[in-house]
């Protein structure tokens, strides 16, 4: 045996793979490298348990069963996906409908975001678009924990919610079993606890979108989860103006003024919810929501690169 292999040294052992259709990394600290990789496998089959619960892909999946049933019949579903709605509905309220788990209802045809889209759609066909829209049509029945939307045609989705929830889920399953420190980022929208290998908190970068040289800020994020809506991605310029990808659920056309929203807070499941209602309220309303709330931070950069920060938070 050779002398390097006597010394047990904790490091990071990783994990890059696609789930629910998303760029998962999962991060476990640890000595023993086949130890690490069967807690991984354990984060990995829960993710993907939430995976057939959530999905629109999959015409079995509850998610599509009570679309399916829209305007016809409630539907009974696990208590944890009716959990899951029931707390996307509080979020609902929480930011006047600016998340919206009915947004899957919205008509697609109007929005490609690439190159050969030209125009916006005219005010009248947009609000058309987005009719079915209204968590308020959501009938939640907590005693047979049934599902109901009101309208025919009606869609809920998960994208908003369900990679911050699979990330929180995949956390407790590492720590359960005996995961002290680690990471599980939902392609962007990550959880950490415990601390690096070298014993120093885990810390984010916190990045002009704009520019890939050094980044402006960290932050200490450990036992704390991050999530962040941008719209360097995916965007139109129309008329010398950008649009994000991100769709008013109201107007039923793209916000824009905003680059970026990371939002700070103990769920993931929360920050993520969060990150694009800030984006639509713009960063006036939206900081002056989170500044109201306990344990909750965000960062904004507007489109004109300034950065705007809840109260709560100190970028240096």
């Amino acid at each position: 045996m050779r002398a390097t292999e006597t010394l047990n040294v904790e490091k990071a052992h990783k994990r890059v793979l696609k789930l629910m259709g998303n760029r998962f990394e999962i991060s476990v600290v640890a000595e023993d490298v086949n130890w690490a990789e069967e807690r991984i496998d354990m984060a990995v089959a829960e993710i993907q348990r939430i995976e057939k619960l959530l999905t629109t892909f999959s015409a079995d999946s509850q998610t599509n069963q009570i679309n399916a049933a829209a305007g016809i019949a409630p539907v009974k579903v696990d208590r944890e996906v009716f959990d899951l709605i029931a707390r996307s509905l509080k979020i609902s309220e929480l930011t006047q409908g600016a998340f919206d788990i009915t947004y899957g209802s919205i008509d697609k045809s109007l929005w490609n975001f690439d190159l050969n889209m030209k125009t916006l759609p005219d005010a009248a066909t947009a609000k058309a678009s987005v009719r079915l829209i209204n968590y308020r049509n959501v009938i939640l029945d907590g005693e047979q924990s049934t599902v109901f939307l009101k309208e025919a045609g009606m869609r809920i989705g998960f994208g908003g919610i369900g990679k911050g929830y699979a990330a929180d889920k995949a956390k407790v399953v590492l720590q359960q079993n005996g995961v002290k420190s680690g990471i599980v980022n939902a392609a962007g929208d990550l959880t950490t606890w415990g601390t690096q290998p070298n014993g120093k908190p885990w810390t984010i970068a916190i990045a002009d979108p704009d520019q890939d040289a050094t980044p402006f800020s960290t932050l200490n994020i450990s036992n704390m989860a991050i999530a962040t809506s941008g719209n360097y991605a995916k965007y139109v310029v129309i008329g010398g103006k950008k649009y994000s990808h991100t769709i008013d659920p109201k107007t039923g056309l793209p916000v824009s003024g905003i680059k970026s929203v990371s939002i700070i807070s103990p769920s993931a499941e929360f920050a993520d919810a969060m990150a694009t209602p800030v984006t639509v309220m713009g960063a006036y309303v939206g900081l002056d929501l989170i500044n109201q709330l306990q344990n909750v931070a965000c960062v904004v950069i507007t489109d004109d690169n300034k950065l705007y920060t809840s109260k709560n938070i100190n970028i240096k």
